[in-house]
């Protein structure tokens, strides 16, 4: 059990510093503490030192911590410094921080800033690491006045006031989406807006020949681009190739045949384009975790 300590010394300031349960550690992931504060201009930071955790006041000077933390600027103008690094913090900036990194920031002391922020660890989020959906050299990220981001850290706010049982997992629910908007804001923000179109165009050719066979020479050439290209720019877009996709649209559509129409397997097979009712069997399971046949009597039970 983590101790708890909280904060509100201002009228657009709350943090607090969260205690978890063993139950609540079972998710795998808990919240270690959240906050939005409104540092002043000409305001040594942090402000309200005192009520942070001892570790937690040299932010400042630099500090390291055991768990994440990712911290939202929506006013002001700072610093990030982080082994190496130097960024400039704009409204709209993101820091991450990862356990055990060395950093620091702060709000220019002549503008202040309001930052959101909000902590967390646990085993989830080390996988996350390992799988790199996180990784050590994307910390910072320009993604924007974002209320989506600003609406998921006011819940977070409400759940943590409130405190109602599983308020943990809520929050950690909370934290996901959070973290998920950030990555695909910037997936946004690195690809022209001509790619999207591209891959829209792409995706109608392909379900206009669901119930045949994929020709990605043919589509490539319609929109103008190499095979390769049309690849690299479909995964940039939506991480799968589009190969992937239309295999997963077939068996998206094999399916709602299956339960829809009182039809056997090898027709459904067939009907879909695949000329080997065993491989398609071996797609449908691999894609839906179940064969097509226990497909079939589970939508009729």
């Amino acid at each position: 059990m983590a101790d708890t300590q909280a904060g509100q010394n201002s009228r657009n300031s709350f943090f607090h510093y969260l205690p978890y349960s063993e139950e609540d550690e079972k998710l795998g992931m808990v919240c270690t503490s959240v906050g939005s504060v409104e540092v002043e201009p000409n305001v040594v930071y942090p402000p309200f030192k005192e009520e942070h955790p001892a570790l937690f006041r040299t932010v400042s000077e630099g500090r390291v911590l055991k768990e994440f933390h990712i911290i939202y600027v929506t006013k002001g103008q700072g610093i990030f410094e982080t082994e190496g690094s130097s960024f400039t913090v704009n409204p709209g900036s993101v820091l991450l921080l990862f356990p055990g990194m060395r950093h620091r920031y702060r709000p220019l002391f002549e503008t202040g800033w309001h930052e959101y922020w909000v902590g967390f660890k646990g085993p989830f989020f080390s996988m996350m690491m390992e799988k790199e959906i996180l990784t050590r050299n994307r910390v910072f990220f320009e993604i924007g006045i974002n209320n989506g981001i600003i609406s998921i850290f006011n819940q977070i706010l409400d759940e943590v006031r409130i405190q109602q049982p599983l308020y943990q997992f809520k929050a950690c629910s909370g934290i996901l989406f959070m973290l998920a908007e950030i990555l695909t804001c910037e997936r946004r923000r690195k690809q022209p807006n001509h790619y999207q179109n591209i891959v829209d165009k792409a995706k109608d050719l392909m379900e206009s020949n669901l119930y045949g066979a994929i020709n990605l020479p043919a589509i490539s050439e319609q929109l103008g681009l190499s095979t390769s290209r049309l690849n690299e720019i479909f995964k940039t877009c939506t991480s799968m190739t589009p190969y992937q996709y239309y295999i997963h649209i077939k068996i998206h559509r094999a399916g709602n045949l299956l339960e829809q129409e009182d039809i056997p397997v090898k027709e459904a097979a067939y009907r879909m384009g695949f000329e080997d009712q065993y491989y398609f069997s071996r797609i449908f399971k691999n894609k839906t975790g179940v064969s097509p046949s226990e497909w079939k009597r589970l939508s009729r039970a």
